[in-house]
């Protein structure tokens, strides 16, 4: 078990969250090949916005170079992570999100924010979980700086005014994502992995959590299997947790999560190798959903409403071509029993199919993170092709809906705000508004005409275009108008096979 290392780059770590000057798209891994120029605003210039006429931007709040974000289950709260903080976000309002505490700390990637809850003696504690991919350092903590990832950080949020660290711990696998396999009472986290497997990691002791052990037999930590390792754990309604990655995606009952079952996978299409599916896969499945999930009845027709319907993207960030560059996709969940041919294809679409980019080719137009409404409507990010709002309702066909595109955008998350009851509980349902977490613009805040809802694309309580209030000094990223050109970068990491 490699543990996190404390160096002389500490400095050099506190020094990059302060300038924030280089950053790059998401995947798996690094890359040390891909670079991207992508023009900064001259002083007074405006940044042009195309956007569909049932998409309306709201607010707006460049404090933060934005990659992920996640909603706390029994409170109306938002947590956000960028190259330079943690932050925590009162959505009560959802169309006015109200920032409430600032963690400075630097980190790299943590691209899918995952937050968690526990219930204890004292009441609810509740946090988010930092998946370590290259560094981490955070000014409270500053005796633990990581450079080389493979941890796992808990960072307490049960106030939301001071965030702080928690506690760590290293895995055996990537730690590119982690992820709860119970939001609500959250035990365990599964990291994204390698090629073929995972890490698991014990968070029934939140200040000291470990790696389990699958194979206690043998010397040192064993990760465990899978056959689609490498990206994403996502936890859908009925329980069920599908791994995304580089052979495609698996589906998995973890009920008992120190002891998780293969129930399906996506076959040698979602390996990519299949000649009658060509596309499916080009680099990984990125991450999925499956709303509805508890609906679920076997060798039914595909329906959203039925439960069986796989949402997923396809990340190719390496393509420049918009019509093959990642896409999103649709399969059919037929039967989970373990026998092959359980899930299949159904539609897939890239971002140049949804006619709202205005170049056919853009250095980052790939699918990213998405999130759906249970009536089949995505928000997803597509990097340079911002904020897509994509169809699903006929899973067959994918459609477009909306969009909202900027001028200088790196949008790589899109996610519905979620519904909270009296009681600041979150829903199964979904509002009509979208939160984009963008690595140039922070948060954007828009609001979607929702078929049915008689209210349009703009909320009572939020008529006019106004930017966010924020504690916060706006980041250099879009602030500082000295800045010609912003160098965009990434690291691959080798991932053996």
């Amino acid at each position: 078990m490699r543990a996190p290392r404390t160096t002389a780059a500490t400095a050099a770590l506190l020094t990059l969250a302060a300038g924030l000057l280089v950053a790059g798209p998401a995947s798996a891994h690094s890359d040390p090949d891909r670079n991207r120029r992508l023009a900064v605003l001259e002083p007074g210039a405006v940044d042009p916005l195309i956007a569909s006429d049932n998409v309306a931007h709201l607010a707006s709040d460049p404090g933060q170079a934005g990659i992920s974000g996640c909603f706390l289950p029994t409170a109306p709260l938002f947590v956000t992570s960028g190259l330079d903080s943690v932050r925590v976000w009162d959505v009560a309002d959802p169309a006015k999100p109200a920032l409430v505490g600032v963690l400075a700390s630097t980190q790299f990637e943590n691209e899918a924010m995952t937050c968690g809850e526990r219930r204890t003696a004292d009441g609810v504690r509740r946090f988010a979980l930092i998946g370590v991919d290259t560094y981490q350092a955070s000014v409270d903590d500053i005796q633990h700086v990581n450079v080389g990832g493979n941890e796992l950080i808990v960072v307490d949020v049960t106030d939301p005014a001071a965030p702080f660290v928690a506690s760590r711990a290293p895995a055996t696998t990537s730690t590119h994502t982690v992820a709860c396999t119970d939001p609500t009472n959250c035990r365990y986290a599964y990291s994204a992995g390698g090629r073929s497997d995972f890490s698991i990691i014990d968070l029934r002791d939140l200040d000291a959590p470990v790696e389990v052990d699958s194979d206690t037999k043998t010397a040192g930590v064993q990760p465990f299997a899978s056959p689609t390792g490498g990206h994403k754990w996502s936890l859908d309604g009925a329980g069920i947790a599908t791994h995304t990655g580089y052979e495609g995606a698996s589906m998995w009952d973890v009920s008992s999560p120190r002891r998780p079952r293969l129930l399906a996978t996506t076959g040698r299409a979602g390996q990519g190798t299949d000649p009658a599916y060509p596309g499916w896969n080009d680099f990984i499945l990125h991450n999925s959903q499956r709303p509805n999930a508890e609906r679920f009845r076997p060798n039914t027709r595909p329906s959203i409403a039925r439960g069986n319907v796989l949402l997923v993207t396809e990340e190719d960030y390496e393509q420049t071509d918009c019509s093959l560059a990642g896409s999103f996709q649709t399969w059919w969940v037929k039967r989970l029993d373990g026998r092959p041919g359980g899930i299949v294809p159904l539609d897939k679409v890239e971002l140049a199919d949804l006619g709202a980019y205005p170049l056919p080719q853009g250095a980052f137009c790939s699918s990213h993170w998405f999130d759906v409404r249970p009536d089949g409507l995505v928000a997803a990010g597509f990097y340079g092709g911002g904020t897509q709002i994509i169809d699903v309702r006929n899973p067959r066909r994918i459609t477009p809906y909306g969009h909202a595109v900027w001028g200088a955008s790196e949008v790589w998350d899109a996610m519905w705000v979620p519904v909270y009851d009296a009681r600041g509980r979150r829903t199964e349902a979904r509002t009509t508004i979208v939160y984009a977490i963008d690595l140039v613009r922070g948060l954007d805040v828009y609001a979607v005409d929702v078929p049915g809802d008689g209210r349009g694309a703009l909320p009572e309580s939020a008529r006019a275009e106004r930017p966010l209030e924020s504690a916060a000094v706006p980041l250099g990223l879009v602030s500082t108008a000295a800045l010609g050109a912003l160098a965009l970068g990434r690291r691959r990491r080798r991932v053996a096979v």
